[in-house]
């Protein structure tokens, strides 16, 4: 088929299970679907690409933001409505990558180096976070309500804000407390829908699971679970209480000019589901259904979820809770066989990555053996719409950059 789509409609497209006339592509439309700074680096070291500058807007994860050659040169179809705010001088300050590299990264975060190793620190002076000595990678240090039980949880809003993932946020809700914020947002986002054709998301999390852990350590939330229910259940629905009160002047900003809103709850391991299906069922499933239908009830948008690891299990709920697109497909971990998981649940919900294993063969592959599976996964998934093409999770730092070359070559050779 001739490539006629813009990058807007074949995404689209291809979320209501429709053929295009190439396979959508993505990389960094989120912050699981990118790549890492060492990788965007060593990327264009290898491609003699000396211009631009390497903007670390995750800085936990170390996330570059795809510059525009790579955007083109990739043919890349998504975008993250948040690279519309990373464009202040102000807001960036030089750095060294763990490798030696130069990049920057973000000013409005106090970065200090402390016994050898990188901390973040906030404005009451606690380190939320460390990157020891050749880690490429921040670890959570605080977890606000470790070793806590309450009566009520009023005080939940300034409890995540003392944790990581939220503290050192990306550059779009770094400034979500500002006065005209939503009318910023507004501007930004219709800017970039006017001004370009790529498919628009959001950002917003929603994380339930996961932010117990944050909040209380990972150990200790499923022991609460199971002997605080009736507590973390009072939390959960604060939780709840605090996202829709978010949500509500969020999606009367960004409709219509926003395509894809991104929750996130990681709910699998590498072996299976990280709680049993029925605690799920009980506990999380109807606070993501209220979650994910108010988003449809109120806006255009797709649900797009971020869960990791084995998540096949989950799946029937997460398609009667209203989500539409799952990610990262992570086609390592048990019953996550592409073929197993297209056959199931293909008609009901888009498969957005699962192109190519990043703990295997993007790492330790040859090229060849990257298009391989690229082009083997691909032809499965791209069946009859449905599908998104990213690696599994983020580009790491130490993947080949001959592999992530070979890796875009392959897909962008396929045709419906």
């Amino acid at each position: 088929m001739e490539v006629t789509m813009t990058s807007r409609e074949r995404v689209l497209a291809a979320i209501n299970h429709k053929e295009t006339d190439k396979v959508p592509v993505d990389c960094g439309a989120m912050r699981s679907t990118g790549i890492t700074g060492v990788a965007y680096n060593s990327l264009k070291q290898y491609l003699n690409i000396s211009e631009g500058e390497t903007k670390i807007y995750d800085m936990v994860q170390q996330l570059a933001i795809p510059e525009q050659w790579y955007l083109d040169r990739y043919q890349v179809d998504t975008v993250d409505l948040a690279r519309a705010f990373a464009d202040e001088e102000k807001d960036w300050v030089e750095w060294k990558l763990p490798d030696g590299s130069d990049a920057l990264v973000p000013a409005w975060l106090r970065i200090e180096k402390r016994n050898s190793s990188w901390v973040c620190v906030n404005e009451q002076g606690e380190i939320l976070a460390e990157m020891p000595p050749f880690s490429h990678y921040f670890d959570q240090k605080l977890w606000p309500l470790m070793g806590t039980h309450r009566e009520n949880f009023d005080d939940l809003e300034k409890d995540l804000n003392r944790q990581m993932w939220a503290y050192m946020t990306d550059p779009l809700w770094k400034n979500s407390g500002q006065p005209d914020f939503y009318t910023r947002l507004r501007a930004k986002a219709k800017k970039l829908y006017e001004e370009t054709n790529y498919a628009i998301m959001i950002g917003f999390g929603g994380n339930l699971f996961e932010t117990g852990q944050f909040l209380y350590r990972t150990d200790e939330f499923l022991m609460n679970l199971i002997t605080e229910r009736k507590e973390m259940e009072k939390m959960l629905d604060k939780l709840i209480e605090i996202y829709l009160s978010r949500l509500e002047p969020l999606l009367k900003a960004i409709s219509p000019y926003v395509q894809i809103i991104q929750m996130g709850d990681d709910l699998g391991m590498q072996t299976g589901p990280m709680l049993s299906p029925k605690l799920y069922h009980e506990v999380f499933f109807p606070r993501h259904k209220e979650l994910y239908q108010y988003i449809k009830k109120n806006s255009d948008l797709y649900v797009f979820l971020h869960s990791c690891g084995a998540v096949s299990e989950f799946i029937p709920d997460l398609i009667e809770a209203g989500v539409d697109i799952l990610n990262p497909v992570q086609i390592s971990a048990e019953g996550m066989e592409p073929a197993r998981l297209k056959k199931e649940f293909g008609k009901d919900i888009v498969f957005w990555g699962g192109g190519v294993d990043t703990q295997h063969t993007l790492f330790n592959g040859s090229p060849n053996q990257v298009k391989d599976e690229v082009k083997r996964n691909t032809e499965i998934f791209m069946k009859d719409g449905g599908f998104v093409f990213n690696q599994v999770h983020n580009i790491l730092a130490g993947v080949p950059p001959e592999n992530i070359v070979a890796m875009y070559e392959a897909v962008n050779e396929i045709r419906f």
